[in-house]
C-alpha cells in the first residue's frame, strides 16, 4: 500500500469526525497532520466550512518541493459524496483578513503594483506596518497571496515578489488587493499572446 492510498483508507475510517471536526479540533488536527507527514513532511491542510460537501484542501505551503507530493495525494484520492478533495490552497473572493500571532493584516488596506520585462511578471505589495525582519508579516502576506491568486499561481507564475511598507514607492501605480487576480490573469494571457514565455 502506498502512503497516499494509507492516508486515504485513514481519512475514509475517520470522515465522520473529520466531517464533524470541531468537536475535537486538538485531536484531530494533530493526528491529521501526523498522517500527512507520512505522505510528505511539508504538506498542510485546510478545511472549508460544514457544508452539504466540506472542501478538504491540501497544501504544499507554497513550498515548490512538495508540489508533486500534494498532486499524487489529491490523484490517489476516492470518491467521497461529502467531501470536495482540492489540491493547493485555491483563489478566495473575498480575500480574507489574516491574523498570525500579534499581526494582523487586512487586505482591504493592502496595495499592489504589478512588473512585467515582457517575459516574467513580479508583484509589489504595499503593506501597511510591513517590517523586512517581521516574518509572521511576511507568512501572512503570501496567505493573501495565495487567496488572491491561488498557492499554484503564486509559485509557478510569479517572479519577483516584494513586500514593502505603504510610503515605498509614492508615484508607483497601485491597485487595491481584491483587483490583484484580474489584473494578473489579464497581464498573465498578453504574454502568451505575444509569445512570451509563461
Amino acid at each position: 500500500m502506498t502512503s497516499e492510498q494509507a492516508f486515504w483508507k485513514w481519512f475514509v475510517a475517520h470522515e465522520d469526525e473529520l466531517l464533524d471536526l470541531e468537536s475535537d479540533r486538538e485531536r484531530l488536527f494533530g493526528s491529521l497532520h501526523e498522517r500527512l507527514n507520512q505522505v510528505h513532511p511539508d504538506l498542510v491542510f485546510e478545511f472549508g466550512p460544514r457544508a452539504k460537501r466540506r472542501e478538504f484542501v491540501i497544501s504544499a505551503g507554497g513550498l515548490r518541493n512538495a508540489f508533486p507530493a500534494v498532486s499524487s495525494l489529491v490523484a490517489a484520492a476516492p470518491r467521497l459524496d461529502r467531501w470536495r478533495i482540492t489540491g493547493f490552497r485555491p483563489r478566495r473572493t473575498p480575500i480574507n483578513q489574516v491574523r498570525l500571532g500579534q499581526e494582523c493584516i487586512d487586505p482591504a488596506d493592502v496595495e499592489f503594483s504589478l512588473l512585467t520585462d515582457d517575459s516574467a511578471i513580479g508583484l509589489r505589495l504595499f503593506i501597511p506596518g510591513f517590517r523586512e525582519g517581521n516574518k509572521a508579516m511576511k507568512h501572512i502576506a503570501y496567505l493573501m497571496l495565495d487567496e488572491a491568486l491561488g498557492e499554484y499561481d503564486v509559485e509557478t507564475k510569479v517572479g519577483l515578489i516584494q513586500m514593502l511598507p505603504s510610503n515605498s514607492h509614492p508615484t508607483a501605480e497601485r491597485y487595491p488587493l481584491a483587483e490583484l487576480a484580474a489584473r494578473f490573469d489579464e497581464l498573465a494571457s498578453s504574454l502568451v499572446h505575444t509569445g512570451a514565455p509563461n
